[in-house]
């Protein structure tokens, strides 16, 4: 059994593994975008290893990360079955797409042949049914908690030994999703290791931090800005924000909060948000409860949705001119482009405003240096000084941290035989290493 990475072993980035089930043959675990400090050492996204004897591609979840370089993928000359999630199937397209108009073709001819592609080599599975892939090898499926449709992998050899790639595990408390389960036993497990080196802040208090960032805009007329993925943690802040006005609502402790604009600048994520509600049997048990008492629990009175350029363009011009408090929800999460960028150009320099990071911020982003608090930071090739306030509720965070990682390697029923840890940048990887090692496992 030999396993080669073709990202994210030595950062976080990439993510694409090589799982050979014999001398020949093999399957491919993810396949996604080097970003940030990762670029830079990888500048060249299309495939650069043979793709004789790949089985099948199996991925885990559709941040751009794991999936980017599937165009690349197909481009070399793979045709073989995609192996995923019945969400993740709904939601792959949608990602895909706008990825191809940003990075491979602006053709839409180009764009929605591929599509058309992809769409033919996809196979859904459900989750915790065994599936053949090829005769002697068969996955499972089991939800990860990381974003809708995320799936920890069990792969089942000839030999009887299981590989287990446990994908981007979630943190604890995600409201809208099912938390990840432990499988049975693992020969060998390759897991995540995003936050291996630190422990998230109790979610109890991520709510009331959200809401006092809320209550300061309230009260200066400033805008508070929130980078954030359109899919998964823009859906989270969404179900959060309305459980906030529904409780000041109700105890009129912030009667003006109805006076502030929520801006969801996005129209990948107004769709993303469509289909996590047509998915909304696959919510965890939060979610479920606050679909008995509210149908739309991403929508709410005082919510807009920008659609096109020229609304965006349009929307900035009158936040600037009309100074009334706004909250708004604007990719890409790392502010690496994407509408963001455009906000925070006119907004960061002024005092009155807040930023607000719910995720990991990759080395060489500009939300990385922004969350430093240092004096200016570099957006579209030009300085821009910060005045804005810096805030990073990591509360929010769609990674587990260190205890839930520990937490999952100790749930099986048989130890792993081995631990291979990725997806982590150096610190995060040799902390979880030290801690996992301590309690008797073999990792490498």
């Amino acid at each position: 059994m030999r396993l080669i990475h073709h990202g994210a072993h030595q950062g976080v980035t990439g993510s694409c593994h090589q799982l050979f089930v014999d001398a020949q043959r093999s399957l491919l675990v993810d396949c996604g975008t080097f970003q940030g400090r990762d670029a830079e050492r990888h500048p060249n996204q299309e495939i650069n290893f043979p793709l004789q004897g790949i089985l099948a591609l199996l991925l885990t979840h559709v941040h751009i990360d794991h999936v980017g370089r599937t165009p690349y993928l197909l481009g070399a000359g793979f045709d073989g079955p995609i192996y995923c999630s019945q969400p993740t199937a709904e939601l792959l397209p949608l990602v895909l797409e706008d990825s191809l108009k940003i990075g491979f073709s602006r053709s839409r001819r180009l764009t929605a042949n591929l599509l058309k592609q992809i769409g033919r080599m996809l196979r859904p599975v459900p989750y915790g049914e065994w599936r053949r892939v090829v005769p002697g090898i068969q996955i499972r499926l089991r939800p990860a908690g990381h974003v809708l449709g995320s799936t920890i992998f069990e792969v089942a050899l000839p030999d009887d030994r299981i590989v287990v790639f446990s994908g981007d595990l979630g943190a604890t408390g995600a409201p809208l999703l099912n938390p990840p389960t432990s499988p049975p036993r693992a020969d060998l497990l390759v897991m995540e290791s995003t936050y291996g080196n630190r422990l998230h802040p109790p979610v109890e208090g991520r709510r009331q931090l959200l809401e006092d960032v809320i209550c300061k805009t309230l009260t200066n007329g400033g805008v508070t800005i929130i980078p954030a993925f359109s899919l998964g943690r823009t859906q989270d802040l969404l179900f959060e924000l309305n459980q906030i006005f529904l409780h000041y609502e109700a105890q009129r402790h912030c009667s003006l909060l109805r006076k502030v604009d929520v801006i969801v600048d996005s129209p990948l994520a107004a769709k993303f948000t469509d289909v996590y509600e047509l998915m909304s049997h696959h919510w965890g048990d939060e979610g479920q409860r606050i679909l008995k008492i509210d149908d739309q629990p991403l929508v709410f009175e005082n919510l807009t949705t920008v659609g096109s350029h020229g609304e965006h363009l349009d929307t900035i011009r009158h936040l600037e001119r009309s100074e009334l408090p706004a909250v708004i929800i604007a990719g890409s999460g790392m502010c690496s482009g994407g509408r963001v960028v455009n906000y925070l150009k006119r907004f960061i320099g002024k005092p009155e405003t807040d930023i607000i990071f719910v995720g990991y911020q990759a080395h060489g982003t500009p939300g990385y240096y922004i969350l430093r608090k240092g004096e200016w930071v570099q957006l579209d090739g030009k300085r821009f000084e910060i005045k804005a306030a810096i805030h990073q509720l990591s509360g929010y965070s769609a990674h587990a941290d260190q205890a839930d990682l520990i937490r999952f390697v100790e749930g099986f029923e048989e130890r792993p035989g081995k631990i291979r840890l990725v997806h982590g940048e150096a610190d995060a990887r040799e902390a979880l290493t030290r801690a996992l090692s301590a309690r008797g496992y073999d990792v490498d």
